[in-house]
């Protein structure tokens, strides 16, 4: 559900894995896809992947499993779409930036919700046309069936965890995302060329701790060092353009309320500061409203 660059990835790996997939997405992708296939590009194969598209939530009928990739601006919306359609034991696996989408699906749905970190490099470069830059992990919190739907992961190739911290995991990519996504979109320049900039370091420790010290207070236990995974992206996905900076780009709306917006809220709410999330958070939102009349 949200066909766009995320889920034409992992549905084009699942389809090719040999299940049945069908796409929900926007009417210029689905007629390319239905047309010619989902054509996937990756560093080993560049090839159409033959699977069903649909622009209507009815297509879900029947699903055992739904990968939940709309923008979090669009998940309560999309989520009612959807609820006449599902099973009473469907899962849905949100694979959606920031860390409260599954638990505002579970506000309107009855089915079980299972939140996934999603680490992949992936875009959309055409009609019905994705294309993997890097990575393509998962972690996905404990519910029912998300054992099963691991195995199918890992059958079809994607490393893929259970994890009781899966929320600690959303924080970690949260705090990625806040680092990276608002200097990208107000630049508009991809995480290496970003990082050469004088005393852009310095921002991306401020907006880390910042968010550290809002996770302490929440009772998060985040994973791992998140400093060090900050700089290995600058690394590992060079020529990578936020996708708060595609959206912009496009201009679409962005998901910049549900990242560093979050941080900054949660923070109000917690008593912590967060004066460099709420500067990017602020820059983001006048960049994506459209001009005053002069």
């Amino acid at each position: 559900m949200g066909a766009g660059a995320v889920g034409c990835y992992f549905g084009g790996v699942m389809a090719r894995a040999g299940h049945e997939v069908v796409l929900i997405g926007r009417p210029q992708h689905v007629e390319a896809i239905r047309r010619d296939g989902l054509r996937m590009e990756t560093a080993t194969y560049d090839e159409p992947v033959k699977l069903q598209a649909d622009t209507e939530p009815s297509a879900a009928r029947g699903a055992d499993l739904v990968l939940f990739c709309v923008k979090s601006t669009d998940t309560l919306e999309a989520a009612r779409q959807l609820q006449p359609f599902l099973g009473a034991h469907t899962l849905l696996l949100s694979m959606q930036n920031g860390v409260d989408n599954a638990e505002r699906l579970r506000e309107v749905l009855t089915q079980p919700v299972s939140a996934a970190v999603v680490y992949v490099a992936t875009g959309m470069v055409g009609p019905g046309h994705v294309k993997h830059y890097g990575r393509g992990e998962l972690v996905i919190e404990p519910a029912t069936g998300a054992e099963r739907a691991a195995q199918a992961f890992i059958e079809a190739g994607v490393p893929t965890d259970v994890s009781s911290n899966a929320r600690g995991a959303l924080w970690t990519k949260l705090l990625i995302n806040c680092a990276y996504n608002a200097l990208s979109a107000v630049t508009q320049q991809p995480y290496g060329q970003l990082v050469q900039g004088e005393g852009v370091w310095a921002v991306l420790d401020d907006l880390v701790a910042e968010g550290l010290a809002v996770a302490r207070a929440d009772g998060v236990a985040v994973p791992g060092d998140v400093p060090a995974a900050v700089r290995k992206i600058a690394q590992t996905m060079p020529g990578q353009l936020s996708s708060t900076a595609q959206d912009l780009k496009r201009g679409k709306p962005t998901e910049i309320d549900h990242l560093n917006g979050y941080v900054v809220r949660r923070g109000e709410a917690l008593g912590v500061p967060t004066p460099a999330n709420r500067v990017m958070h602020a820059l983001v939102r006048l960049m994506q409203s459209p001009a005053a009349p002069v």
